[in-house]
């Protein structure tokens, strides 16, 4: 029982002495100082940005923290940040500047006064953007259905269908009817924007912008303006140029006070004899009278038709064009069943036959040929009128419109 005493109290002291030599190693390992860790941001993001990032984060309530240093491309580039606050509400936001387009990860310590460093934080897989994310980025495309609406005031509506979720706007360069270049700006929730006196056949251009990703620090553009599609605006001919022809075969008037020069004095709506165009009843239907524009138009578009405010309204006529009166007179009259092929061989083109439901009588408008050739000269063939008659047809106004 001594011997066994005495080996466990060999052991004990063994134990102490063993404990102690380590507590010695310990210190001198710690050259007796003791380990300090300053406070730890949290909350780390970022912004992206063209050739740069914004980097955000809550700063550490630890007051001893002075400032911060952010480390990347293996700590061989870093940048300091003075701590300002310690309130973890606040948000402190540096810029890390003349980077390359690439992805990045960011470490973040803390440091205080004597120089001790927090643990580290990091982030990530920050995207930084530059040209070659801008190369491949396309304008915000035009609504193909429906590029643009010509209003009646004279302005442009241009249509575009939806963009992309990242784009910002869309800019819109146009010249007005001043030849001053204009800009208008098209935002990323808005189909539609409005060009205000458009000069009608000057190009349209359009360039947009984009942010890479949500709260992106920067904008980037198309490298290059689109064209927008030809634009096209309808202008009413100048009345005051028309004149009447009497070529062989056309209708005479009634009476001089109703010659077909009423149908270009301007009236408004359905008229009363005699301020109408009456036939006389000296020939059939079908039967045609001829007029001058007044100048050539390369694209006669529309006609809008006016009756009387009565009877023998035409329910189906023709309007037929040409740009050179010289040998043009159909040799048959409008009612002779050649008559068709006899003007077509004179060079005339027939630009619409008209076909009314109604009574003839309100002003209707109609699209003429989409594709017609330079028209100086109009010919108006009625076939057919609503009160049924043979011999009379009647009109009160009509008016052209060139495409430009």
């Amino acid at each position: 029982m001594k011997k066994i005493n005495q080996i466990i109290t060999f052991v004990l002291l063994a134990a102490i002495s063993s404990c102690d030599s380590l507590d010695t190693d310990y210190q001198k390992f710690l050259d007796g100082k003791e380990l300090v860790y300053p406070g730890v941001v949290s909350n780390l993001s970022y912004h992206a940005g063209r050739e740069r990032t914004a980097l955000l984060w809550s700063p550490s309530s630890d007051p001893t923290v002075s400032r911060y240093v952010i480390y990347w491309n293996n700590q061989r580039d870093s940048l300091t940040v003075e701590a300002g606050s310690h309130d973890p509400s606040d948000t402190v936001e540096t810029i890390i500047p003349n980077l390359k387009e690439y992805v990045y990860s960011f470490t973040i310590f803390s440091y205080d006064q004597k120089g001790n460093r927090s643990i580290p934080h990091d982030i990530n897989n920050v995207k930084v953007y530059g040209e070659l994310y801008e190369s491949n980025l396309l304008n915000r495309p035009y609504d193909p259905t429906n590029p643009y609406v010509v209003n009646t005031d004279g302005s442009v509506t241009l249509n575009f269908a939806t963009p992309d979720t990242i784009n910002i706007d869309t800019q819109v360069k146009y010249t007005n009817t001043s030849d001053v270049i204009v800009e208008e700006d098209l935002d990323a929730l808005t189909s539609s924007v409005q060009l205000d006196n458009y000069k009608s056949g000057t190009t349209v251009l359009y360039r947009s912008s984009y942010i890479p990703i949500e709260d992106a620090i920067d904008t980037f553009l198309v490298s290059s303006y689109d064209t927008f599609p030809q634009i096209y605006t309808y202008v009413k001919l100048d009345k005051s140029l028309f004149s009447p022809l009497a070529l062989p075969y056309d209708v005479s008037p009634y009476e001089s006070g109703t010659s077909i020069s009423k149908l270009w004095d301007g009236s408004e709506g359905p008229q009363g004899y005699p301020n109408i165009f009456h036939s006389d009843g000296n020939s059939a239907l079908p039967h045609h009278f001829t007029f001058d524009l007044g100048k050539t138009y390369g694209h006669l578009s529309h006609i809008e038709i006016t009756g009387r405010n009565c009877c023998h309204n035409p329910d189906d006529l023709e309007v037929w064009g040409i740009a050179d009166i010289t040998n043009a007179e159909t040799t048959v009259p409008g009612n002779d069943p050649s008559w068709k092929s006899n003007s077509i061989a004179k060079g005339w083109t027939l630009l619409k036959e008209v076909i009314r439901t109604d009574d003839g009588s309100a002003k209707m408008k109609f699209d003429l040929d989409s594709n017609p050739p330079p028209v100086r000269y109009i010919r108006i063939r009625v076939k057919h009128v609503v009160s049924g008659d043979s011999n009379y047809s009647n009109l009160s106004e009509l008016t052209f419109w060139n495409r430009e």
